[in-house]
C-alpha cells in the first residue's frame, strides 16, 4: 500500500471514528452523519456514498441491536410490523434505483436533494422531538389500533433509508413514539435500531450488486467506528443531553442545507 492509499485510509478510519463516537453518544443513526460526510468532505460520488453508508450501517447496527436485546429492549412484534413495511418496499426501491439511475443522468442530483431534505427534517426532529412527545401525549394523533400505522412508517423508512440512507434514526425513532406512547424510550430506541439491521442489510446489499458500494472504503469507516461507537456509550450518561443535541441539530441542517444549496 503506498503512502498516499494509507492516508486517504487514515483519514476515512478517522471520519468512522467521529461518527461512530456520536452515534454512539446521541444514538441518531449513522446515515444521517456519514453519507454527508462522505459527500461534502470526501466528494464520494452520492449513490457510492448512500450505498456504502447503508453496509457500514447494518454492521455496526448489529452491536447495538445485540446490545438492547441483552437488556430486554427490543418489542420483535413491532419490528415484525415494520418489516412487513420496509423490506418489500426497499425492494421495490432497489428495482427502480437499479432502472432509473442507469438510465437519467440527473438521477444523482434527485438523490442529493432528497438526502439534503431528509438531514433538514432529522435537524428539526431532534430540536422539537421533546415538544412533539408532550403533544403527541395530550392528543390522539394515533388510532388505538397501532398496526397500519406502523406497517405504513416501515414502508416509508423503506424508500427513504434505501435512497438516502438516512430516516431510521430521529424521525423513525420519534414518530414510533408517538404511535406507542406507553412504551418506555429506551425499549423504542432498541426496536428502531433492532429494525434497523435487516433493512440496511437489504439495502446495502441491493446496492452493493447494483455496484454502489466501496468496499475498500467500507473497512475503513468501519476501522475507526467499532472504537468510536463504544467510547461514545461510555460517554452518553455523562454528556449534556441538550447542548449535544441542539448542535449535532444544527450540523444536520448545515449539511443539509449545504447539499440543496450548492
Amino acid at each position: 500500500m503506498n503512502v498516499r492509499s494509507r492516508f486517504y485510509q487514515f483519514h476515512h478510519a478517522l471520519a468512522g471514528l467521529l461518527v461512530g463516537f456520536l452515534v454512539g453518544l446521541t444514538g441518531v443513526g449513522g446515515g444521517s452523519l456519514m453519507t454527508p460526510l462522505l459527500v461534502l468532505v470526501f466528494h464520494v460520488k452520492v449513490q457510492t456514498a448512500v450505498g456504502t453508508d447503508l453496509l457500514f450501517a447494518a454492521v455496526t447496527k448489529v452491536v447495538g441491536a445485540g446490545v438492547h436485546q441483552g437488556h430486554g429492549a427490543v418489542d420483535w412484534r413491532i419490528v415484525r410490523c415494520l418489516a412487513s413495511g420496509s423490506m418489500p418496499s426497499a425492494f421495490l426501491t432497489l428495482i427502480a434505483l437499479n432502472t432509473f439511475v442507469h438510465m437519467s443522468p440527473g438521477a444523482n442530483d434527485l438523490i442529493l436533494i432528497a438526502l439534503g431534505i431528509l438531514l433538514v427534517v432529522t435537524s428539526i426532529g431532534l430540536l422539537f422531538q421533546r415538544r412533539l412527545l408532550t403533544l403527541g401525549a395530550a392528543h390522539a394523533f394515533v388510532h388505538s389500533k397501532t398496526l397500519a400505522p406502523t406497517v405504513g412508517l416501515g414502508a416509508l423508512l423503506g424508500v427513504v433509508v434505501t435512497v438516502t440512507s438516512v430516516g431510521a434514526g430521529a424521525v423513525g425513532a420519534t414518530i414510533l413514539l408517538l404511535i406507542y406512547r406507553r412504551i418506555p424510550v429506551a425499549r423504542i430506541v432498541g426496536t428502531d435500531i433492532a429494525h434497523a439491521v435487516p433493512l440496511a442489510l437489504l439495502a446495502g446489499a441491493g446496492h452493493w450488486l447494483i455496484g454502489s458500494v466501496d468496499i475498500k472504503l467500507l473497512s475503513a469507516l468501519l476501522m475507526g467506528s467499532i472504537p468510536g461507537v463504544i467510547f461514545g456509550s461510555l460517554l452518553s450518561s455523562r454528556s449534556p443531553d441538550r447542548l449535544v443535541q441542539t448542535a449535532l441539530a444544527a450540523l444536520l441542517a448545515v449539511s443539509g442545507l449545504r447539499l440543496l444549496l450548492p
